[in-house]
């Protein structure tokens, strides 16, 4: 689908953060779904009239590119701050209710990030959630080349900024805090619609930790669904499996779990994005269907809440966007979670999910219809992996599937027998991230030829409890079998992404998504596309 894209009015650009790291939250587009929804009703109405104009505003888009064709991009930012948008620490009721620590905790990391995308023609939206620990180039940082978790662009360019406007004399705080935030929102929309292949951003809707919790709080108690029981003291989640209703305390705990000690659910970030979907879907439902659309003090509480800690772009026109409120009730709106390549760390230790551009790229425009700007205008130099293993057929190749995906094992020994090894066993091993290549006496030489065909930064080790001249192969979730070996059309066509280096492989036609309320080996993996619907309340990890 072509589209225009249209340039702001050019307009005056201010500074930004450098995060204090934060643990992390989960809030969302639940924010924009009340508010779109409550504005979409007549007793909303005179209400949101007069609660819009107290809305902190931002100009952080006026040099963006807009996507024309009557079609909108928003981006939903939750910051991971414990602060409100004045940047004024919180009622202490407040901090205790959030089981999340003070206003000495967290930062200016956007560690929800989700585009929502509205077709011009009226049919169904999508949104998309992007990992918060994606390792990506980001925007307005004065090193190079800076590259970082794409939650981190904000805060990295709220505190450049700052740190300039101390230097240059400016001592009032809110100056300094309004321009610095300015900086960070301009840095993370930049970020984004760069990682996600050139995806114009029409308009974004920031949110704070308490802006959640208050707005559960308006409309508590909300129905959600578990696949299992799981607790966490961290975030304070203690929640039993199946159907259940939660007040706002619980909800908070809901978004922001992504940890069980006492289980082995394994849980990663991404799920965590699939829990916050799960909740807006909740919500939407909660609000269209239980009486909260008719009860005006609810409708003037969502409001209240909406101009203390949501800061929207200052061409962002709730009035006319509510026209298209039934797009976030009634299931009609599709939630996908982006995949990853794989686990990974930065040169100096920190955890990162490491991404393989081209895919994300091909899965943006397969899912709202973006050619992007990368794919249109440049091809990716690629080396092509060797497609066979020398003397493969002296050497036995068993299999173990530590990846969670059903049947991996066996598939890799059928692919990889066709091309000469002696087929041995597939088993299943416990879920972990990392792969390997392990070798007995007289399989060196295979063994190596095959990490190497398999890429991924795969390399040999020799083992001397497997029997000789045998390769054992062990998948984790963050393998992907390479496009020039694979024998499954459907499968995402990704190599490994370094920390210094980026090498990349032709990007899919097609990406099949799974379903995000699997369990068991049915549950998405961090290599996975995940959709959910909208339709039902839906039940997650």
């Amino acid at each position: 689908m072509t589209r225009i894209q249209q340039p702001r009015h050019a307009r005056r650009v201010e500074p930004s953060p450098r995060r204090p790291i934060a643990k992390a939250m989960g809030r969302s587009l639940v924010a924009l779904v009340a508010l779109l929804v409550v504005v979409g009703t007549g007793a909303g109405w005179g209400a949101y009239r007069s609660a819009t104009a107290n809305f902190t505003q931002s100009g952080a888009l006026d040099d963006e590119p807009d996507s024309g064709s009557g079609e909108q991009n928003i981006l939903i930012m939750g910051l991971d701050s414990r602060l409100d948008e004045k940047g004024q620490p919180l009622p202490s009721d407040i901090y205790d209710a959030l089981h999340a620590g003070d206003q000495n905790v967290g930062g200016y990391n956007s560690n929800v990030l989700m585009l929502l995308h509205i077709p011009g023609d009226g049919s169904k939206a999508t949104a998309i959630s992007i990992p918060r620990d994606d390792y990506v180039d980001l925007a307005g940082c004065d090193q190079a080349p800076c590259k970082g978790k794409i939650k981190q662009a904000y805060g990295v360019a709220y505190q450049g900024a700052k740190d300039k406007l101390t230097a240059a004399g400016v001592t009032d705080q809110q100056q300094l805090e309004q321009q610095s935030r300015e900086a960070g929102r301009k840095a993370e929309v930049s970020t984004v619609r760069k990682f996600l292949g050139g995806v114009p951003i029409d308009h974004f809707v920031e949110v704070t930790l308490v802006a959640f919790f208050q707005i559960a709080q308006v409309v508590q108690p909300i129905e959600v669904c578990l696949n299992e029981d799981t607790s966490d003291d961290y975030s304070g989640a203690q929640f039993h499996k199946g159907v259940q209703e939660i007040d706002a305390k619980q909800a908070t705990a809901f978004v922001r779990q992504r940890r069980d000690p006492n289980t082995d659910l394994n849980f990663t970030d991404l799920d965590r994005d699939r829990r916050q979907q799960a909740f807006i879907v909740s919500l939407s439902r909660k609000l269209e269907q239980n009486g909260t659309l008719t009860n005006f003090g609810q409708l003037q509480g969502i409001l209240d809440v909406a101009k203390q800690n949501i800061a929207i772009d200052k061409d962002l026109d709730l009035a006319a966007l509510a026209k298209s409120a039934s797009t976030f009730t009634g299931g009609n709106v599709s939630f996908y979670t982006l995949p990853i390549d794989h686990f990974g760390q930065t040169d100096d230790g920190e955890d990162v999910n490491m991404v393989d551009l081209p895919t994300i790229h091909a899965i943006v425009g397969q899912l709202i219809g973006h050619q992007s700007q990368t794919s249109a205008t440049t091809t990716p130099t690629t080396t092509a992996p060797p497609t066979a293993v020398s003397d493969a057929a002296s050497t036995t190749l068993d299999v173990v599937n530590a990846s969670g995906q059903t049947g991996q094992a066996a598939q890799l020994e059928d692919n990889l027998s066709s091309r000469g090894f002696v087929q041995g066993s597939a088993s299943n091993g416990d879920i972990a991230a990392a792969s390997s290549v392990e070798y007995g006496r007289g399989a060196q030489q295979q063994a190596g030829e095959l990490a190497t065909m398999l890429g991924g930064g795969l390399s040999a080790a020799a083992n001397a409890d497997i029997p000789s001249n045998t390769v054992r192969l062990t998948v984790g979730t963050s393998f992907t079998l390479p496009s020039s070996i694979s024998d499954t059309a459907d499968r995402t066509a990704t190599s490994a992404v370094s920390s210094d280096s980026t090498t990349t492989t032709a990007p899919p036609t097609s990406v099949t998504a799974v379903p995000a309320t699997g369990h068991g080996d049915n549950a998405p993996v961090p290599t996975d596309l995940s959709a959910l619907s909208g339709a039902d309340v839906p039940c997650v990890k």
